[in-house]
């Protein structure tokens, strides 16, 4: 209402003939307003009216170069939920795939509360683990994305090391304890194996026990995760890449509302898609679904089955597809939805390299 009252009211000052304070009053009382209000100002930016002919007062000038700025930091800066908190990899992966980006990182203790700020704030991006090269595929995951109605606008890999690091005043020798996330634990096993001293305690997150240690001055107690968490915590590194396996890739999903993906991706540049279907429990009926893909030339990449509860023996599909023909894949699409059942496009995108 009153976003419409300050409208009204700017425009008409034109018309008055005295120069005097009356032509840059709407413009004090929005000052005021906003000065007075917590929640800011109720009259949207790109209505505020500049009178050449009456310059404004040096704090209104002020004023709306601050509003300028606002709206300029938050036109261009992303939100992106995560899972974790600063130093974790779902934090290296979002500023990897949005190098040179700011982006502002809204931390969430799981994947439900990361689907939970995604749905509170529709501008709200999300970073998503889906598989890994070792531990397999993040099962809860996928469930959690079909539920969700978010769609996918990208996907980032991203290249698994771990450091362990402790209390600057510690060394090799006064560690009596190592924590982690139970996955990050299995993928250093044979260096554990290797310091048979250590106990080895599982934790909810990996920069997260970096940072419980660094907050509770933990002496003797060491952390595993990406050595990016040891300035953030203000820790010291013992040893890089301790992993087993140094083939270890994470498959990130860059998230997002339905109605805003076309801000992030060119539909027709992309050359992945991933989808879910259920199929009739009958004869052949997967066997149909992959021959009319290979008959359009689509190449599956993953497949992923799990139960469907509640319906025993039946299972919806999980599958990645790749193609380098936008209309010919959606042609595939269209030739295997009658043999399939609750088939549903979780996201078409860019392929991470």
């Amino acid at each position: 209402m009153l976003s419409n009252f300050f409208t009204l009211l700017l425009p008409s000052t034109k018309r008055k003939k005295d120069h005097g304070t009356f032509r840059s009053l709407p413009l004090l009382l929005l000052f005021l307003l906003c000065r007075t209000s917590e929640a800011g100002c109720c009259m949207p930016k790109r209505q505020i009216i500049k009178n050449k002919r009456n310059p404004a007062s040096e704090k209104e000038r002020d004023f709306l170069f601050r509003l300028r700025q606002e709206q300029r930091t938050e036109e261009k800066m992303k939100k992106v939920a995560i899972q974790g908190i600063k130093g974790s990899f779902h934090d290296i992966a979002a500023h990897e795939y949005f190098q040179g980006e700011d982006i502002e990182l809204v931390c969430c203790s799981t994947f439900e509360a990361l689907f939970a700020e995604m749905k509170k704030d529709d501008a709200c991006l999300g970073m998503m683990a889906i598989e890994n090269t070792i531990a397999g595929s993040l099962l809860h995951n996928y469930e959690l994305l079909r539920e969700s109605g978010m769609t996918v606008a990208g996907e980032h890999k991203l290249h698994i090391e771990h450091s362990i690091m402790c209390l600057p005043e510690d060394d090799w020798e006064e560690i009596r304890e190592v924590n982690s996330h139970p996955v990050a634990l299995a993928q250093c096993r044979g260096f554990l194996e290797r310091h048979p001293g250590m106990k080895v305690v599982e934790a909810d997150d990996t920069a997260g026990s970096a940072e419980m240690i660094s907050r509770n001055s933990m002496r003797g107690h060491a952390a595993i995760c990406h050595a990016g968490a040891a300035p953030l915590y203000g820790m010291k590194v013992l040893e890089n890449s301790i992993e087993d396996n140094k083939h270890n890739f994470t498959r990130f999903l860059v998230l997002c509302d339905p109605w805003s993906v076309d801000s992030l991706r060119d539909l027709h540049h992309t050359d992945k898609s991933s989808i879910v279907f259920a199929l009739p429990h009958a004869e052949g009926s997967l066997s149909q679904v992959l021959s009319i893909f290979s008959f359009y030339r689509i190449n599956l990449t993953k497949i992923q089955s799990l139960p469907i509860i509640g319906r025993e023996w039946q299972y919806l599909f999980y599958v990645d597809v790749c193609y380098d023909d936008y209309v010919r894949y959606r042609q595939s699409i269209d030739a295997v939805r009658p043999l399939t059942k609750e088939l549903k496009i979780l996201g078409e995108y860019r392929a991470a390299l």
